[in-house]
């Protein structure tokens, strides 16, 4: 379990700083432009790094491409999951009129645009989690090559 605190508060870290990037673009009327949520590549990215880079720090040289890799998707699956949350429950409760706003910024009418869209938020932090995790790893793993 002890592995494990580190992701998840680096997650829980992630999903502050994504919610709170979404806000704030609500505050400016900018949160039905997805071209903003570009940066939640950005900030997740961040997340992952940091985990990566204080996982290695703590392991040392017992530190594997494994444990890196398995870190790096806890953080950014446990920020997917209640970003992903906390979407629903904003566009549902919170703010029921931001889905219709951006179905008409998309100007297509689906018949579940609900599922579509949490279902894209969720994928999209997954992907950005793989990805970045993989990218990452890169920088972290140890090198094969002899040193001179």
């Amino acid at each position: 379990m002890k592995n494990i605190t580190l992701p998840i508060r680096f997650g829980l870290v992630t999903t502050a700083c994504l919610i709170a990037y979404f806000l704030i673009l609500a505050l400016l009327g900018k949160h039905t432009n997805v071209f903003f949520s570009l940066f939640n590549g950005v900030i997740t990215g961040f997340g992952i790094y940091e985990t990566l880079k204080y996982t290695k720090l703590r392991e040392g040289s017992s530190f594997s491409y494994g444990n890196g890799f398995k870190a790096g998707i806890t953080t950014g699956f446990v920020a997917t999951i209640l970003f992903t949350i906390f979407f629903a429950l904003y566009s549902t409760e919170l703010n029921s009129t931001f889905l219709d706003d951006l179905s008409a910024v998309w100007s297509k009418n689906y018949t579940n645009f609900k599922g579509i869209v949490f279902f894209t938020v969720a994928i999209m932090g997954i992907a950005t989690t793989l990805v970045l995790t993989l990218s990452f790893m890169q920088l972290f793993k140890a090198s094969n090559n002899p040193k001179k």
